[in-house]
């Protein structure tokens, strides 16, 4: 296990700023997750880690050499494409054994190594199988034991699960984390799919064109995010603009359209004043709703519109001109609450101030 590290490392292509100036710290063993919009720089961070792309400007580390400059093959890195990259004409246990063979391991030593990376991926019963003979989810498995079989300082993921369908990825996610842990490896993996990284990651890093936004726990990221953008992009929230009244504590009191809300204010975001401008960050399942009058944090309405899904519901709750969306678990206000006045009750921990 080793760390990852990236000095102020900046990427243009073209004139275009691809990668401005990200330091990053992957600590030894973790399973690390990139995370952004598309073209927000992600897949280049990770080829620029791999050594498919040069940077302009800063450093990389593996532990503590400087691999900056390094050819790809001379990183010890393994990387598991989207595509998957088999080769059709070889089976399963010449697929994975490819690399073996690339830097001369002896048969007897080869034939073991790949026996214990298809078994670390389950599938060592189809060893002699064609590639074509084999389930999306048998190549992905197939593509993730050929990078484990070299034993690899870091496991680069860019990804790997786009390509199956939904059913598929949900039980591969658990497969990947799983490999990546018995097997000890510094992992970093990219992916577009915000559940895919809220599931299975230690931490996950945030970019927005080129540029880290928040890194943090999955937990940390989704209840504590410390922008706008990060709030709006991970999951869905209601975000209220308003004015801060009062701040001390780590709290602050934000007066707002639909009256006084009191929230957390996110460490490192400076000093807060009254009168400075702020918007709310309220996730849809923290709201609450009740027939009585609460003291605070509270909102008199009624629900517009709800979709009933059985185990929860989505309800358009209106207050004042206002539209928030709440979600309920075991819904009981989707046909009553129509006809009477609820009110929309949150905890202040789970109101985030943030800057506007």
């Amino acid at each position: 296990m080793i760390p990852v590290r990236l000095q102020e490392v900046s990427k243009r292509f073209e004139g275009s700023l691809a990668l401005d100036r990200i330091n990053l710290q992957v600590e030894p063993g973790e399973l690390f997750f990139l995370l952004g919009p598309s073209g927000c720089g992600k897949t280049t961070l990770l080829r620029c880690i791999a050594g498919f792309n040069i940077p302009d400007e800063g450093r990389i580390f593996l532990g503590d050499v400087d691999v900056t400059r390094e050819a790809p093959h001379r990183r010890n890195t393994a990387m598991v494409f989207q595509s998957y990259a088999l080769w059709p004409h070889r089976t399963v246990a010449g697929n994975v054994a490819f690399g073996l063979e690339e830097r001369a391991i002896p048969k007897a030593e080869r034939d073991r190594r790949v026996a214990e990376a298809l078994a670390s991926v389950r599938m060592g019963e189809l060893a002699g199988r064609k590639i074509n003979q084999l389930s999306g989810g048998q190549q992905q498995r197939v593509a993730l034991a050929r990078a484990l079989v070299v034993r690899p300082r870091c496991l680069l993921l860019d990804e790997p699960l786009s390509n199956l369908d939904a059913k598929l990825r949900l039980e591969l996610r658990s497969e990947i984390r799983r490999v990546c842990r018995e097997s000890g490896l510094t992992s970093i993996y990219v992916t577009h799919d915000q559940k895919e990284a809220l599931s299975i990651a230690d931490r996950i890093a945030i970019l927005n064109k080129g540029r880290i936004c928040q890194v943090g726990t999955p937990d940390e990221i989704y209840r504590f995010p410390k922008s706008r953008f990060v709030a709006d992009f991970i999951g869905e929230t209601n975000l209220l603009p308003g004015t801060v009244t009062a701040c001390s504590d780590g709290r602050a009191s934000v007066s707002t359209a639909l009256g006084n809300i009191e929230g957390v204010v996110p460490p490192d975001s400076g000093t807060w004043e009254a009168g400075s401008r702020a918007v709310l960050s309220i996730r849809p399942e923290s709201w609450k709703l009740q027939t009585e009058k609460s003291p605070s944090n509270c909102i008199k309405g009624r629900i517009e519109d709800s979709i009933y899904l059985g185990e929860m519901a989505e309800y358009k709750f209106v207050s004042g001109g206002e539209k928030l969306k709440i979600y309920e678990l075991n819904p009981r206000f989707t046909a009553a609450g129509r006809e009477k006045e609820l009110y929309a009750v949150v905890d202040p921990r789970d109101v985030v101030v943030l800057r506007e």
